[in-house]
């Protein structure tokens, strides 16, 4: 049965063998799952009623933003989710070059949707389709989400993906955490990325209940430490998606004396690498922390750790739908469950995908060694990929972020976000530094650091929506603040 026939029926039993069992909450209500499929069929009519193509969804987390999720699902149309953190020409790049003709919600960055042709009608914001409009792209047929990340250049990028792709992972994420049987599952992350939406999808399949607080204690890449305690300790969730940095923070806030609930189960984990010692702090706390990896052109997840098949350090073998491999240069390719295409181009879909990482695999299990183009080769001719030593100076609590880069140098230099400054003095980065040097090898070690008082942000352009630096932008940036961290002699010769 295809997946998403599957998804359906699944549903349609939910409600008929669990009518009163919760399947959403929210800060702006509640469902049962014998209360779900009427109320996806009555925006399905809504939005079969006001002509709707493209619908982009710029709503915060709540039970709003999954049922217009899924009314757009059973009418086949187009969704496009808007995230909320999206500046305002990010936001008008991705709308016009999706011709979206429908927004629910109000749009961030201070747009005005009025100057873009749009005017409020009973389903949000509106406007007619327009063969004329220079910048709409064509999506390829069967596209049931174009899901934009940032990447690493200031215009968003569309990746066009099928309903039965989206499902078909959520299936086997469903599969996968069967064994925790999780019956209430909390959404931090936004909905507008597709991590968590996938999550949700998989949590609808287990007939657990959602919990979608829209305040959850995690913004724009900024976390509060008491509002996500307090969330955590009001949900009791048996399961959770978290991005690195999100458990880099509830590492912290257990250091501070703040715990988890015991109801959790399962932790998802992915969207960036993951320095060991953060894992095994995890481990040490009992924390029931499983890393993954996946990626938005195969639909989110690819690998994941599980209880009957984890090994620490690497991000689990690949889920059933998928089969991975190492091409010769190291590269992971993704066999199956591939993007549709990307919206406005007409290149053929590669197949196996190519996913830009470099990795080995060990009896199946994968471990991620860095992104292949993220590398760089020190004056010395040794290459480095700065997300392994990133990822040794941000396993001290002490450091929220790091950036570091060596291309044609003869000394790694490193950009430093620091957890709390006022607390922070220099023989403490010192010594964080040098114990991190410790476990490096030579050519991949920090010389010369310089502390920065502004984080990296997707809201300031330099992470992406996933929370990986955007390399490019930050060294754009701070280009002359890297000059400056060099000893004079070396200056003029490696920049």
């Amino acid at each position: 049965m295809p997946a998403l026939d599957h998804f359906w029926l699944t549903l349609t039993q939910h409600a008929e063998s669990r009518p009163g069992r919760t399947a959403l909450n929210g800060d702006d209500g509640k469902l049962t799952y014998g209360q779900l499929p009427g109320q996806i069929v009555d925006r399905s009519r809504q939005l079969s009623e006001g002509g709707c193509r493209r619908v982009a969804l710029a709503l915060e987390n709540g039970c709003e933003w999954m049922l217009w999720d899924l009314a757009l699902l059973h009418t086949d149309l187009v969704c496009i989710p808007l995230p909320t953190f999206f500046s305002a020409g990010q936001v008008t790049h991705l709308l016009d070059s999706a011709d979206v003709d429908t927004v629910i919600g109000d749009l961030p960055g201070g747009v005005d949707p009025e100057q873009l042709g749009f005017s409020r009608t009973n389903l949000g914001w509106q406007r007619p389709a327009s063969p004329l409009r220079p910048t709409a792209a064509a999506i390829p047929e069967g596209t049931c989400k174009i899901t934009f990340t940032s990447g690493t250049t200031g215009q968003p990028k569309g990746v066009c993906l099928g309903a039965n792709a989206l499902m078909t992972v959520a299936r086997s994420l469903q599969a996968a955490c069967a064994q925790v049987i999780p019956e209430r599952h909390l959404v931090l992350l936004p909905l507008g990325v597709l991590l968590d939406n996938i999550g949700v999808y998989a949590a609808l399949l287990a007939g657990a209940s959602i919990q979608l607080p829209e305040h959850s204690g995690v913004r724009n890449n900024t976390l509060d430490i008491q509002r996500l305690a307090q969330v955590l300790h009001q949900a009791q969730p048996h399961t959770l998606v978290l991005v690195p940095q999100l458990l880099h923070g509830l590492l912290q806030a257990a250091q501070a004396g703040i715990q988890l609930p015991t109801s959790l189960r399962f932790i998802a984990v992915g969207g960036g690498r993951i320095a060991p010692r953060l894992l095994d702090q995890a481990t040490r706390l009992h924390w029931p922390v499983y890393e993954g990896y996946g990626l938005s052109e195969c639909a989110s997840v690819v690998c994941l750790n599980r209880p009957a098949q984890h090994r620490a350090g690497s991000v689990g073998k690949a889920l059933p739908h998928v089969k991975v491999s190492i091409a010769d240069d190291g590269e992971v390719l993704v066999h199956g469950n591939g993007p549709l295409g990307y919206l406005g181009s007409t290149d053929p879909v590669p197949s196996p995908w190519p996913t830009g990482d470099i990795g080995r695999l060990d009896d199946g299990y994968l471990t991620i060694l860095g992104r292949k183009k993220n590398q760089f080769i020190t004056a010395f001719g040794r290459n480095v990929n700065p997300e392994w030593v990133e990822a040794e100076l941000t396993s001290d609590p002490t450091i929220a972020q790091a950036f570091v880069h060596g291309e044609a140098l003869p000394t790694n230099l490193a950009l430093l976000v620091v957890t709390d400054q006022a607390q922070a003095d220099n023989a403490q980065i010192e010594a964080i530094i040098a114990r991190a040097n410790a476990d490096l090898p030579a050519y991949a070690r920090v010389h010369h650091w310089l502390v920065i008082s502004q984080p990296f942000t997707a809201a300031n352009g330099l992470l992406t929506i996933n929370g990986r630096l955007r390399r490019e932008a930050i060294f754009h940036q701070y280009q002359q603040v890297l000059l400056g961290l060099l000893p004079e002699e070396s200056t003029h010769e490696f920049f």
